[in-house]
């Protein structure tokens, strides 16, 4: 494998609407692709794999590491990403690290056009509808340009989460469209939105993460790599 500062990783997202895969040497993105994702992407990522690694340049053997979005989100869609990665990974016998979709999502701020330089040191909170009237959530704070979690990621009604949220708070996910009334109606919360186009996780966010991991050598043991689930049933699949 390479050092941190030469690691060429495959980067892959399947946690939301959206298939989000890039390929990045070190902190340089080369390569990446961000699109709805359907049954028909589902069938075809190993060709959209394929394409993301040759907009790059480089072949699949000449990848270091894998990095997976492994939720909470979509269940389907984050069974289909982390059974291609760890597949990828036992075949080539290179490393993985996986990386709570909350993170990937919360790092999206720093792309936020509407935010003045000022906003930039406030609260986060990355929000994802789970359905049933609730959200996935997670509060951040950006430190040295990442957002770190203060929190643990936490699946509630909108309206407990708003109970432990105080202050001038910046919201991104997709739980800001069904919730975004609720949220200003809050007398504790002042809201700042970012542009829907960064309520979506992209691969390309992963990047600061994913070498953080592999630098301090937290890989995953792909036998035992399963989704992260916040809802109980969903850990269960019925014969």
């Amino acid at each position: 494998m390479r050092t941190v500062r030469n690691m060429r990783i495959l980067y892959l997202d399947t946690s939301s609407k959206y298939l989000s895969l890039a390929v990045a040497e070190d902190e340089k993105v080369l390569s990446q692709i961000h699109r709805p994702l359907d049954r028909k992407h589902s069938l075809q990522l190993v060709t959209l794999i394929d394409k993301v690694l040759k907009g790059a340049e480089i072949s699949l053997r000449e990848i270091d590491g894998f990095c997976v979005s492994k939720g909470p989100g979509s269940f389907t869609g984050l069974r289909i990403g982390i059974t291609t990665i760890k597949g990828l990974a036992f075949v080539l016998g290179k490393p993985v690290v996986a990386i709570p979709t909350l993170d990937i999502l919360a790092q999206n701020v720093k792309k936020a056009t509407k935010l003045k330089h000022q906003d930039k040191l406030l609260q986060v909170c990355a929000i994802v509808d789970a359905k049933q009237n609730k959200v996935y959530a997670c509060l951040y704070q950006l430190r040295n340009g990442t957002a770190r979690p203060v929190w643990r990621y936490l699946l509630l009604p909108v309206s407990e989460l708003l109970k432990k949220l105080k202050g001038k708070i910046i919201f991104l996910g997709d739980g800001v469209r069904v919730y975004r009334k609720e949220i200003c109606a809050s007398k504790k919360v002042k809201p700042v939105f970012t542009e829907e186009k960064l309520w979506y996780p992209q691969a390309r966010q992963a990047v600061p993460l994913a070498l953080e991991r592999f630098h301090e050598n937290e890989l995953e043991d792909i036998d035992s790599l399963v989704p992260l689930y916040l809802y109980p049933k969903e850990c269960q699949i019925k014969r």
